[in-house]
C-alpha cells in the first residue's frame, strides 16, 4: 500500500482531478438514410452568446461526445457530412451536469429534408441519461423569480423536497459539500456554519453572480465527492460579446415586518437592511476574451434579543426572568467597576460586502481557460454562543447582557482557475487550481471578565453575564489549496474518466477558553477548584462584594490580558489536514435506451505535520499527563492516548454503479438508480481539538482508529412526462453509516450503581471514573478524555414525490412532498468534542452508541411553487411576474431531559432523558412540596408525547413541534425602454412578501417551540442514590409561540434597472 500511494503523490503532481460539476455535455447518434451509424460526420456546437465553439467527428459507430461546454446558452448544433444535407437547429440550452442527447439522422443530398425541430425544454432537467439519483436544478428563471429576502442560495435549495434549514435528506449539514464553480466552498474547519460567512450570516457569492445551481443527494458518479449528506453546485454567470449589466437595491425595516401574533400586540424590534450592488459583464475581444463582474453590500440592524425580562406584561415574547433580578446582577457588578451593558432594547449591527471577476478566454477552439476571483469582508454583532459548554439563551428561559456578546468577523480571499481542452475527437480535460483563504476573528463587547452563568434555583440557565467564554482574543486563520485534473475518453458506446484530487487545508487557531476564569464553574467552598455555576441570584449577590471573588476575578482577568498582550502569549495551535484521490469511472451506453455508470473511488487522509503541531502544543503546557489508563469503551481494555497519534490514514474505498433507462426511448418515462458507498469530510475543528487540547481536565482527542464519514446509499427513481405536460417523480432512498461519527468519554468505564425510586436507571460512582495518572497533581481527579469514534448504526429511509407542469400560457406550477425517518446514535450540533458529548441525550451507558431519532430533518414536508408572468402593453413594453413558494411541514424535534444530573457522569449540560411517570408513580416520588406534583402531572397530560409513554424514558429527539406552515410571494413589475434599434433597458420593481400567511392573519404563518426542554429539576444523594425533584407550577404548556421573524411576516422593497 505504500507503493500504491507513493505512486498517486507522483502522479497527482502531472495529473490532478477535480470532482464536482461546472459544465454540460451533448452526446448522440448521428446514422444514414438506412439507421447505420455514419462514421466521420461533423458535429459543430456554438455557444451563441460568446462564439465559443466545440466540434467532434463522430466515431465508427456514429457516435460523438462534446464535453466541458459552458452551460446555458442559447447553442446552435450544426450536422455535417460529405454527401449529406446539413442539419442545423438553435436555441438549446444546457444544464448544469446534465448531457443533452441528441439522435440524428441525415439524408443524401438529392432527398427531401425533414424539418427539424428543437422545442424548449419543459423536462427541467428531470430527463437525461446521466440522471441517477435524487437531484435538483435551479436555473436562472428560479433565481430571478422567486421570493428571497435574505438572497440566499439556501432560498433556492429549499426546492429540493428533502430539504431542511440547510440539511438535506436527515443529514447534518456539516456533510454536505459546497462548491463554487468546482472548487471546495465550505466553511472546512466548522465552526457554527457549514458555508464560508455562515458565522456572520452573510452571503460569500452575490445571488447576481450565480447562473445555475444542483443539489444532488444521490449521484452515482464517482467524479463527485466530499459529502454524505448532498452536493451542492454552483456556477457563476460569465460575460458574453454583448455588453449587459444590472444595477439594483433592496430596502426593508421593522414597519415592514409583522406586529401581531395570535391577535396580540407584541414589541416589535429594531430592523433595517439595505442592499445594493450592479453586476456587468461583455466582451474584452468579441468571440475571444469576456468578462463578468459584481460587488454587492448589505448593511442590518437588528434587536440583540427579542424576548422581553418578565414584567408581569403577559406578553407574548416575555420570559421568565425577573427585570428586578436582572438590575441587581447589573447593580452589584456595576459597583466593581464592570460594565455589562443593557439588558434590553440594544441592537446588533451586521455588514457585509463581497465581489466577484471573471475572466474567460477562447484560447482556441480546442481550448478555454476561466479565471474567478472572489472576496468576502463581513461582520456580524451576536448574542454569546447560545449553546457550547452551557445554554444560554437568549430564551424564554435566560437572558443575557448586552456585553456578553460579540462581533464575529469573516473576511475571504479566493482565486481558481480552470481550463477545459479538447485533445482529440474522443478525448477531452478539464484542469483546475484554486486557493482560498479565510481570515476569522472575534471581537468581544465585554472587557476583560470572567464568564458568569447564573442558574435560576432548579439547575437552569438563568442570567448570563460578563465576557463571551469563546471569544479571548479567537482568531482563526485558514488556508485551502486545491489542485484537479479530469480526462474524458470515449470509444465506442463507453465513456472513461480517469481522475486524481487533492486537497489541502491548513488551520492556525488561537482559542483561549478559560483564560479569563469563570467557564467551568466558581470555587464556591467545594473542594474541587472549578465546581459550579452560580446556583441562584443570591448566591451570586454574595460572591460579588468589593473585595470578593467576583471583583478579584475581574481584576485577575485585566491582568491575564494585560500580560499576554505584552508577551504575545496567547494559544495557538496549528492543524494541517487534506485528501489525496482517484477514481476510475465507465459511463456504458448498453444501447439507446439504457445507461450503466460504474466506478470506483479512493480517498486517502493526509495529516501531514499535524503530529509535531500536536506536540508543540503539549511543550507548552504542565497538564498533559498521556499515561493515564482510560479505557476504550469500544474494546473494554487499558488505552493510553497521544495527543500526537492521529486517526487512521488508511484508503477508503468508494465503489458506486447507477443506471438510467429511458422505457419507451422517448423521455417519458424514466428509471433510474444506483448503489454505493459515499465518502465525506468531517469539521476539522474535531481534529483541531486534540492538538490545541491536550490538557487533562478538558482532554479532546479522535480515536486512533477514527476513519472519515462514510455511507452506503441506495437509490430508486422514476420519473413520467404525460402527454399534456405534466412531470411525476418519485425517488425511495436508504442511506446506511459505515462510519458515522459518535463522541464517547473515555474516562467513564460501565455504571455500576442503580437508581433507586421509580427512575431505576444504571448511576455512575466514584468508581466508574478513571483517575488522572501524573505526579505532581497533588490531588486526586477524575480524567476526562472526549474521543470522536466510528459508529454503524446510523441509518436513513427518505421518500419524495413530486410533480410539476408548464401550461401552454406559460404557469408553471409544483407540488412535492418528502416522508423522513432518519435515525442516529449523535446527532452532533457541536464544535468542541468535550459538547458533543454532553449534548447527546442518553440513557444508561452514555458511551454506548445507542440509535434513536436523529435531530435533522423534516419526517413530512410538503412544498409547492407557482410562477406566471404576464406581457403586455405596446411592443410588450409592460411585464407583471408572480410567484410563491408555500411550504407545510413537521420536524423541529427536542428531547426531553432533566435539568440536573441524574445518571451522575461528567456532562452538567441537562442530557439525561426524563422517565416518564404514571399517576401513581408520581406519588412515591420526592418534591419538596406535594403541589409540584400535582403540576407536574398535568403538565404530561396536556402533552401528547409524554402521556404516551407514561411508564417509559423519553427518547432521544423523540417528540416534535407541531406543524409550521410558511408561505412566500414575489411580485415583479417591469417596464421596457428602448434605447435603440436592437437594445431596450429595463426598469424593474420588486415586492418581496416572507410567510403572507402572517400578513393576511395573525393565526397563520406561526412557528411553535418547545418553553422549556428539561421541565423538571432533579438532584441525587450520592449516599442513598435518591433523587430530589423540582417542578415549577407556572409551567403548564409545552409549547410557546416563537415570536421573532421566523412567526411574523416581513417584506422588502427592491428597484433594479438591466441593460
Amino acid at each position: 500500500m505504500k507503493l500504491i500511494t507513493t505512486f498517486f503523490i507522483f502522479i497527482f503532481t502531472c495529473s490532478l482531478s477535480f470532482s464536482q460539476v461546472t459544465t454540460s455535455s451533448i452526446k448522440g447518434l448521428i446514422s444514414d438514410e438506412t439507421n447505420a451509424g455514419l462514421p466521420g460526420a461533423n458535429v459543430v456546437a456554438v455557444h451563441t452568446p460568446t462564439g465559443t465553439t466545440y466540434g467532434a467527428a463522430t466515431n465508427i459507430d456514429g457516435r460523438f461526445n462534446l464535453f466541458n461546454l459552458r452551460v446555458g446558452g442559447p447553442y446552435t448544433i450544426t450536422v455535417s457530412y460529405v454527401g449529406y444535407s446539413d442539419q442545423s437547429f438553435t436555441d438549446v440550452f444546457l444544464t448544469l451536469g446534465k448531457t443533452e442527447n441528441l439522435t440524428l439522422g441525415l439524408v443524401p443530398d438529392s432527398g427531401q429534408l425533414d424539418a427539424v425541430v428543437i422545442t424548449a425544454n419543459t423536462s427541467r432537467g428531470v430527463f437525461g441519461s446521466d440522471r441517477t439519483g435524487a437531484e435538483t436544478n435551479v436555473g436562472r428563471k428560479e433565481l430571478t423569480t422567486l421570493p428571497t429576502i435574505s438572497r440566499s442560495a439556501s432560498d433556492f435549495t429549499r426546492l429540493e423536497p428533502t430539504a431542511s434549514n440547510g440539511s438535506f435528506g436527515g443529514r447534518n449539514d456539516q456533510y454536505n459539500n459546497f462548491s463554487l464553480d468546482g472548487a471546495i466552498f465550505n466553511n472546512p474547519f466548522g465552526l457554527d456554519a457549514a458555508t464560508p460567512g455562515g458565522q456572520t450570516n452573510s452571503q460569500p457569492v452575490s445571488l447576481d453572480a450565480i447562473d445555475q445551481i444542483q443539489v444532488s443527494t444521490a449521484p452515482y458518479d464517482v467524479t463527485q465527492s466530499g459529502f454524505t449528506g448532498a452536493s451542492v453546485n454552483a456556477v457563476t454567470k460569465s460575460g458574453s460579446n454583448e455588453f449587459k449589466g444590472t444595477v439594483y437595491g433592496f430596502y426593508r425595516n421593522e414597519d415592514m415586518t409583522g406586529s401581531k401574533i395570535k391577535g396580540q400586540d407584541i414589541f416589535v424590534p429594531s430592523l433595517t437592511q439595505q442592499q445594493t450592488g450592479f453586476s456587468i459583464g461583455g466582451p474584452i475581444v468579441k468571440n475571444k476574451l469576456f468578462f463578468f463582474a459584481n460587488y454587492e453590500q448589505d448593511e442590518r440592524t437588528d434587536l440583540g434579543q427579542a424576548w422581553l425580562p418578565n414584567t408581569g406584561s403577559g406578553a407574548v415574547n416575555e420570559s421568565v426572568v425577573l427585570e428586578s433580578d436582572l438590575v441587581a446582577v447589573q447593580s452589584a457588578l456595576s459597583t466593581l467597576g464592570y460594565d455589562t451593558g443593557a439588558y434590553q432594547g440594544f441592537t446588533h449591527d451586521s455588514e457585509s460586502s463581497k465581489g466577484i471577476f471573471k475572466l474567460d478566454w477562447n484560447v482556441n477552439d480546442n481550448n478555454q481557460l476561466a479565471v474567478i476571483y472572489n472576496w468576502l469582508d463581513a461582520s456580524q454583532q451576536k448574542p454569546a454562543h447560545p449553546s457550547a459548554l452551557g445554554v444560554r439563551g437568549p430564551s424564554a428561559t435566560t437572558l443575557q447582557f448586552q456585553n456578553s456578546g460579540y462581533q464575529i468577523n469573516n473576511n475571504l480571499q479566493s482565486v481558481q482557475l480552470e481550463l477545459n481542452s479538447r485533445l482529440s475527437d474522443n478525448t477531452s480535460n478539464k484542469f483546475q487550481v484554486g486557493y482560498t483563504h479565510f481570515d476569522d476573528f472575534r471581537t468581544p463587547m465585554s472587557s476583560p471578565a470572567p464568564s458568569i452563568i447564573i442558574e435560576n434555583g432548579a439547575r437552569q440557565n438563568y442570567i448570563i453575564a460578563g465576557h463571551e467564554p469563546f471569544s479571548i482574543n479567537n482568531v482563526l486563520d485558514q488556508k485551502v489549496f486545491q489542485f484537479s485534473n479530469n480526462m474524458t475518453i470515449s470509444k465506442g458506446n463507453h465513456t472513461y474518466t480517469i481522475g486524481f484530487s487533492f486537497e489541502k487545508f491548513e488551520f492556525d487557531n488561537s482559542f483561549n477558553l478559560g483564560y479569563y476564569g469563570g467557564t467551568f464553574g466558581f470555587p464556591l467552598n467545594d473542594s474541587f477548584p472549578f465546581d459550579r455555576n452560580f446556583a441562584n441570584v443570591q448566591e451570586f449577590l454574595d460572591n460579588a462584594q468589593p473585595g470578593g471573588l467576583i471583583d478579584g476575578l475581574i481584576q485577575g482577568a485585566k491582568g491575564t490580558n494585560q500580560a499576554l498582550n505584552g508577551s504575545d502569549g496567547w494559544a495557538l495551535a496549528e492543524t494541517n489536514v487534506g485528501q489525496l484521490a482517484f477514481y476510475l469511472q465507465d459511463e456504458w451506453d448498453v444501447n439507446d435506451n439504457f445507461k450503466l455508470t460504474y466506478g470506483l473511488r479512493f480517498d486517502k487522509p493526509l495529516f501531514f505535520d499535524s503530529a509535531k503541531k500536536a506536540q508543540d502544543v503539549i511543550d507548552g503546557t504542565g497538564d498533559y499527563f498521556p499515561n493515564t489508563p482510560y479505557i476504550n469503551p469500544n474494546t473494554g481494555q487499558v488505552q493510553q492516548l497521544s495527543n500526537t497519534q492521529l486517526p487512521s490514514n488508511d484508503w477508503l474505498v468508494s465503489p458506486r454503479v447507477g443506471f438510467n433507462y429511458d422505457v419507451k426511448g422517448d423521455s417519458t418515462i424514466q428509471l433510474r438508480g444506483g448503489s454505493g458507498l459515499f465518502t465525506g469530510r468531517f469539521p476539522f475543528v474535531w481534529l483541531g481539538n486534540q492538538i490545541g487540547n491536550p490538557n487533562w481536565w478538558f482532554q479532546q482527542n479522535v480515536d486512533p482508529d477514527y476513519k472519515f464519514p462514510q455511507v452506503w446509499r441506495t437509490n430508486l427513481g422514476l420519473d413520467h412526462k404525460y402527454d399534456n405536460g405534466l412531470i411525476l417523480t418519485a425517488d425511495v432512498s436508504y442511506t446506511k453509516d459505515i462510519n458515522g461519527a459518535h463522541v464517547q468519554n473515555w474516562g467513564l468505564t460501565p455504571p455500576t450503581g442503580t437508581l433507586a425510586g421509580v427512575d431505576n436507571r444504571p448511576y455512575y460512582t466514584s468508581a466508574d471514573h478513571v483517575l488522572v495518572n501524573g505526579t505532581g497533581l497533588g490531588f486526586n481527579a477524575n480524567a476526562n478524555a472526549y474521543v470522536f469514534t466510528n459508529s454503524d448504526k446510523g441509518r436513513i429511509w427518505n421518500a419524495s414525490f413530486k410533480a410539476q407542469k408548464t401550461f401552454d400560457n406559460g404557469l408553471y406550477t409544483m407540488l412535492a412532498y418528502s416522508y423522513l425517518d432518519s435515525k442516529d446514535v449523535n446527532s452532533i450540533e457541536a464544535e468542541i468534542t468535550g459538547d458533543a458529548f454532553d449534548f447527546n441525550p442518553v440513557l444508561g451507558n452514555a458511551n454506548s452508541d445507542q440509535l434513536s431519532y436523529s435531530r435533522y430533518g423534516d419526517t413530512h414536508r410538503i412544498i409547492g411553487v407557482a410562477t406566471k408572468k404576464w406581457n403586455y402593453g405596446t411592443n410588450d413594453k409592460w411585464g407583471t411576474s408572480l410567484s410563491t413558494f408555500f411550504e407545510y411541514s413537521r420536524g423541529g424535534r427536542f428531547s426531553y431531559t432533566y435539568a440536573g444530573n441524574i445518571n451522575g457522569d461528567t456532562s452538567g449540560q441537562n442530557n439525561d432523558l426524563i422517565y416518564i411517570p404514571t399517576p401513581a408513580e408520581i406519588q412515591q416520588m420526592d418534591f419538596p412540596v406535594a403541589a409540584e406534583a400535582v403540576a407536574f402531572n398535568a403538565y404530561i397530560s396536556q402533552d401528547d408525547y409524554l402521556k404516551g409513554r407514561r411508564g417509559l424514558y423519553a427518547e432521544r429527539y423523540g417528540a416534535q413541534a407541531p406543524w409550521r406552515a410558511r408561505w412566500d410571494v414575489k411580485f415583479l413589475q417591469d417596464y421596457k425602454i428602448k434605447i435603440s434599434e436592437n437594445k431596450t433597458n429595463t426598469i424593474q420593481f420588486s415586492i418581496d412578501v416572507l410567510n403572507i400567511g402572517n400578513l393576511i392573519s395573525s393565526e397563520w404563518g406561526l412557528v411553535q417551540q418547545p418553553n422549556n426542554v428539561s421541565p423538571i429539576g432533579v438532584s441525587v444523594d450520592p449516599d442513598t442514590l435518591v433523587p430530589t425533584y423540582s417542578f415549577n407550577p407556572n409551567q403548564t404548556e409545552t409549547f410557546g409561540y416563537d415570536s421573532s421573524l421566523a412567526s411574523r411576516w416581513q417584506m422588502q422593497f427592491g428597484l433594479r434597472y438591466i441593460f
